[in-house]
Formats: structure tokens, sequence, C-alpha cells
């Protein structure tokens, strides 16, 4: 492009660029020796000589500012255009470089992960918002596929229900909800030219980093973000209206949005302390034709609202179904771990709702994944709903300023203390009257554990609070009962008693509600919880509910018994708390004066099996299992269906699995394979098995046939209404034939 310049000159005009070449002052000094100048006698010499000594962005700006000083302003211009459109290249090249890889807390180190590969699609929701009305932020991850209209990273910037192009887009969510991924794929994408093409630059500024400067120009923050030393500024900010701004993180900046008018700046180039500078940007004093996109968590939104005018509101609200099962699939990689990772977690009813947070399903998949890779069977998986919980509050913390652990366990005791008078009273909005009476007030804290919602105007109660989803709420309300207080809790615990028995007997009595919470109570009793919240986390947990745990498990059944039998477990609930704490000893001696399990009319997931499996094999006293009218699902009826379906490719065309590879397939999928492995733990003494009104199918044959075959002390097996079919009575019996069997009685 300059040789193409130079050739253009007259004679004279070329000697006179030489001449002033000469002259340039550099920072440095400038290199080109008087001699070789002098010898450069055409332009391809001197282009040459030029590109020897300094580098070709160099050798640009030289050269537009000597047109400059000769007047030759049209030839400056040619050159600065071909300049910035070079530059615009490899400013998307760099983009790419930047944003494509990221680094998870779970990677190994050197291993990045690809966006392209990891991004799954977030469910994002539109909050048109006037000055009038609230900012409506979700309580949970429902499914929004009656709710508002849902939106993409592709659609931020489309056009209004009015036609009306946003020109400030604020996305909303609570930590761990996907925010600096949505940046990162817009990034990419619009790097790659596949969105925003009416952007020329997207410049993204992380409100995180650190390493922000206390006073800056828009020229310098655009400077900052791109790779090369001389940046055409000016010829950059020129075209306002194809440049998008992006705050990422914006509540970390941590300042208040309040300037004097005066103070606002309208000039790119004049340095000022940073947030006055950002806040001219917000304000649009600075480059107003220009877009925004800002990415927040929901506290800062009311300080947000006051600096924007006319801007567009969006929350993503997680992960919807679909999405959830697809997540898993980019996270392994590989088909079978991520079918066999999703049945567990869609198995266990409170695990997939949580998987609607991002941050909860990478919690689960980052588990899974490590259990799998100690070729561990997923059915004995021993890490349970409460383990991925604490899991993820220990990525919680990581996140907040490092300070006093005693600070946190303070904050905490208040959190969970709030979390319980809310799941008590049936209450899941938090005033902020409540929230300040609580002592809860902790910039760098509460954001982490409760979203705010913005009241409309005119209303005078103060911002509105609530724990990202309800299943979070009852964990804290768990915790409640087991953090240490060390007698200095502070503030209002409400009329809740710190008792761990109010809270089991009113369960019993009448509140089935509290269900989760007590299941969370048993799992971080465990002394696997304990030790980590302490050693990780920094939190002090306390195992002396144990024993009430204890007393109350054993005694919640004794009216379930008839006099002359032995003692009957026939609750559900009693072996998904056993299985929550999942320890072998306590197991053991909450069953220990237990004979009989008796279940009826009850529908057993894949997790209730899980559980069920986990505590017979800790049960050598269990002498009958009676299971009348029960149904036996390994996975919702969707999932079902996808997984009895064999994959097939085209060489599989035109054939059919013979009788064996039938029968195999149809053992795989035994629903009560679960069950019956844990039946054969060596040392049962189980004597009687009913299987009654449960319309088991042929597929089960299999498993009670090697069941028949190797157990010593069952004598007693009751088949009522089933539909075995002539095939599955033939199995049976060829179980029944076997020397090991010991059955005596066949109903």
């Amino acid at each position: 492009i300059l040789l193409r310049a130079l050739q253009g000159l007259t004679l004279k005009d070329f000697q006179e660029f030489k001449m002033k070449l000469s002259e340039v002052h550099m920072e440095g000094g400038w290199n080109i020796p008087k001699d070789s100048l002098a010898k450069a006698a055409h332009p391809c010499a001197l282009v040459s000589c030029m590109g020897e000594n300094y580098s070709e962005d160099t050798v640009m700006n030289i050269a537009i500012g000597v047109f400059r000083e000769m007047n030759l302003r049209d030839l400056a211009e040619e050159l600065l255009d071909e300049t910035v459109k070079e530059h615009k290249q490899k400013y998307k090249e760099h983009v790419v470089q930047g944003f494509l890889r990221y680094k998870e807390v779970s990677s190994r180190p050197g291993e990045k992960l690809s966006i392209r590969s990891h991004f799954t699609t977030l469910t994002i929701t539109r909050k048109p918002r006037s000055k009038h009305e609230a900012v409506d932020i979700s309580h949970g991850c429902a499914d929004t596929s009656n709710g508002p209209a849902t939106i993409t990273t592709q659609t931020l910037f489309n056009p209004d229900e009015d036609g009306q192009t946003p020109q400030v887009v604020v996305l909303v969510g609570a930590p761990g909800m996907g925010k600096t991924m949505t940046v990162r794929k817009v990034m990419v994408e619009w790097a790659e030219g596949t969105i925003y093409t009416q952007f020329d630059y997207i410049f993204c500024i992380d409100c995180k980093d650190i390493a922000l400067p206390k006073e800056a120009s828009v020229a310098d923050l655009v400077s900052k973000c791109c790779p090369h030393r001389r940046v055409p500024v000016g010829k950059i900010l020129e075209d306002q209206k194809r440049i998008l701004f992006i705050l990422d993180g914006f509540e970390a900046l941590g300042f208040a949005l309040v300037q004097p008018e005066e103070e606002l700046s309208s000039d790119p180039r004049a340095v000022k302390p940073l947030e006055t500078t950002l806040m001219s940007l917000l304000k649009k004093t600075l480059l107003p034709e220009s877009s925004l996109l800002i990415t927040t968590r929901p506290m800062a939104l009311q300080s947000l609202g006051q600096c924007l005018e006319g801007e567009d509101y969006m929350e993503i609200v997680g992960f919807s179904r679909a999405t959830r099962e697809e997540y898993f699939h980019r996270y392994f990689g590989n088909d079978h771990e991520a079918d066999v990772a999703f049945g567990f977690a869609r198995a266990n009813e409170i695990l997939y709702s949580l998987c609607g947070i991002p941050i909860m399903s990478w919690t689960v998949c980052t588990i899974l994944k490590q259990e799998l890779h100690k070729e561990k069977d997923l059915m004995e998986c021993s890490k349970a709903t409460t383990w991925m919980s604490v899991f993820y509050l220990s990525w919680l913390v990581k996140r907040r300023d490092r300070g006093n652990p005693r600070d946190l366990q303070r904050f905490l005791l208040k959190l969970c203390s709030l979390a319980a008078d809310g799941i008590w009273k049936h209450k899941v909005l938090f005033e902020e009257k409540e929230i300040k009476d609580r002592g809860l007030g902790q910039p760098d804290l509460l954001p982490l554990f409760l979203n705010e919602k913005i009241p409309r105007k005119g209303v005078d109660h103060g911002n509105i609070y609530s724990f990202t989803h309800l299943h979070l709420q009852e964990f804290f309300a768990a915790m409640f009962y087991v953090l240490e207080d060390d007698g200095e809790m502070v503030g209002d615990s409400g009329d809740i008693t710190k008792d761990v028995n109010v809270l089991l007997e009113s369960y019993s009595e009448s509140r089935e509600d509290l269900n989760v919470t007590v299941r969370f109570l048993f799992g971080l009793v465990s002394q696997e919880s304990i030790e980590y919240m302490d050693n990780i986390i920094g939190c002090r947990t306390s195992p002396r509910a144990k024993e009430d745990l204890l007393r109350w498990l054993q005694g919640r059944h004794r009216g379930t018994s008839q006099p002359g039998q032995g003692m009957k477990l026939s609750r559900l609930d009693t072996f998904h708390f056993l299985f929550e704490m999942n320890e072998k000893s306590f197991t053991q001696r909450t069953l220990g004066g237990f004979t009989d399990m008796d279940l009826q009319d009850m529908k057993l997931t894949l997790y209730d099996q899980m559980a069920l499996s986990f505590c017979i094999r800790q049960w050598p006293g269990l002498g009958s299992v009676t299971l009348r009218g029960c149904s036996f699902h390994q996975q919702d009826p969707e999932y079902e269906v996808a997984a009895s379906v064999p994959r097939s490719g085209p060489s599989d065309a035109g054939t059919h699995p013979g009788p064996l590879a039938e029968q195999q397939h149809e053992e795989q999928h035994s629903p009560i394979d679960v069950l019956c492995q844990a039946l054969q733990q060596p040392g049962s003494n189980l004597r009687v098995l009913r299987l009654q009104w449960c319309r088991l199918p042929e597929s089960c044959c299999a498993a009670l046939a090697a069941l028949l075959a190797q157990h010593r002390s069952l004598e007693q097996l009751e088949l009522g209404d089933t539909a075995l079919g002539d095939r599955g009575v033939r199995l049976l019996c060829q179980g029944l034939q076997q020397p090991r069997c010991c059955l005596r009685v066949l109903r």
C-alpha cells in the first residue's frame, strides 16, 4: 500500500518525502542510517529500507505523519483507512485467541476448553422496564416455555415488539448463571463474523480485572483491549454507531454511580478517574451513539438503573430441561459417560432441579466425572445431593474477598437463620429491613447468596431478596441446625429454635414440605461433610445432632410393626436420609433393630432404588422384603424411551439381533437390576421376597433367576400379578433348577 502511494508521487514530492523522513524523531531514536536513505533512489528501495529497520505498524504511522506534513491529506487518509482495515482484522484474530479458550477450576494444568464445544444455550428472557416497573428476578430456574419471550446471545440487540433496537442492554444473572461465558460466546462469534455484523468493533472491559487503571480515557480503555502498540484510536472512534462496549461483571467495580454532571467527560481522549469515564459512557455524554452491553448480578441493578436511559433488561434464568442434558454431553465429550451421569442426576429430583443453575450442572458433572474415572459404578456413588451443594458452597466462597474466616462463619450463621425462618414460614421473598436487621448487608458476601429485586417506584419497603433456588434455601436452612456459633450468634434469628428435634417432630406430624431440609440435615452431619466444611470452606459444623437423628429414625417406625412380628421399615424417606448421610456405621446402627422392609404403592425411581440398595447392603438382619403395588422406573419417560432405542449406523441396516443379543439387551434394561444386585450381597439373610402387583415385565426374570441361583437363604418368592410371559417363566425356571437354589415356596 505504501509502495503504491510512493510510486504515485512526482520526483520532487518523492525527494521531499525522503528529506522529511530523515528528520523524523521517534521515541528511542530513528534508526535508518543516512547513507542507506540516500542510496534508496526509488520507492521500492525506500520501502525495503524502512521495513528493515521498523515494524510495519511503525512504518505506516510515520508515513501517514509525513504525508500530512507534506499536505498530501488524501494519501494520508488512504493509508490510514488501509491501516484501520488491517488493524481490525488483527484485532478480531486477537479476540478469538483471547476468548475462545478458557480454563476451568477443575481443568488439568495447561488444559483449556473451547467455548465452541462447551457453550450450552442458556435461557434468557427479555424484561422490558420503564422507570415505574420492577425488574423481576425469577426465583429459581423455572421452565420458561410458557413465560416471556426467550432470546439468545445472537438476538440481544434485535428490535423489540415496538420495532425499537436497544442501544443499551443489561444482562442480569445470579453468580454461576453463565454471564461471563455468554460474553465469551458473543466476542468469539462476532470476531468470526457470524453475529453482530452491525458493529465494526466490540471492546470488552472486564470489571473484575484487578489491573484496571485508576485513571483512564476511553481511548486508553480501547488501546488496552488491542494487542498492538499503535492503535488508530481516532479513526476507530469516528463511527460511534458501529462500536459496542461490553462491561462484564459491573457489580465488581464497587464505586458509587453518582457523578456531578459537570464532571462527566465528552472527550474520548480526556484522562479522568475510571468511575468518571465509565459514568460518562453510561450517561451517554461520551460516544452517545455507541452501544453498551452490561452484565451484572442483581445487586447492582438499582444504582445502575439511575444512570441509564432507554435500557433493555434481560435475565439469564439458567438451563431449560432440554439443555441440561446437552450440557452433560458437552462436558463429558463421551456419549456413554454423559448418558450415565445424566441418568444419575435425572433420577434425583432435587439434583435435577438444581442443575438448572449452570454452575450446579458443572458441580454435578465435575464430581460424577471423578467418580467415573475411579471406575466406580454410579449406582454405588456416595456423592449425594448434600455433597454437591457443599461443593457449590465452596465455589461461592472462593469468589469473595479473602477476609477473616470468623466473618464468613458469622455471616453464614445469619444467612442460615434467615433461610430457616423462611422455610418455617413458607416464605421465599425477604424485605430489605429483614436483611439489615439480621446484619446481612455485607456487599462482599450478600450478592453471592441472594438475588436482589428492585421494587416499583413509589413502593417504600425497599429491595426484595431471594435465594437463587428454593432447594438452596432449604440447604442453608438445614445448615442453621449444625453450624457452630460459639454462643456469639449476632442478629435476630426470629422465633425459631435451633433444636433439631423440633424440626424432626414437625416433619413427622404435619410438615411434609420440610423433607428436603431434613434430607440436607442428614447429609451435613456426615463426617465427610464436616471435615470438608472445616478444612476447605472454613466453617465449623457440629456432629452433635447425629444421636438425635438416630433416635428419631428408630422411634418413628415402632408403631408400624405388628406384635409377634419383626420390626418393620415402611417409609421410603428413611432410606433417603440414610443414603444422604452415606455412613455405613450409622446406617447399620439405625437398621440393626429392624428385620422387615415393607413399601406399598410407590413409583420407585432409579435414585430411590439406589437409596434402597445402599441400605440393604448395610442391613445383614434384613429377613423380609415386601414391595406391593410398586413400579420401577429407571429414568423419566422421555429419557427411558431415548435410552431404550439402540444407536445404529448404516452398517446395522437389514440385520436382526439373535436371541442371545435380545436377552442381553433386555437384561441390561431390567428395572429391578439394582435391587437384585443389592440382595445378592454376601452375608444376606433374606428369607422372603414379595413383589406383588408390581406388573414386572419379562426382562426382570433374568435378574430374579440369578438371585434364586445364588442366594443361600431365600426360601419364599411371591410374584403376584406380573407380566412375565412364557419366556420369562422359562428364565425363572433356569434359576430354580440351580443346585444352590434354596427356595421352598413360589407363589
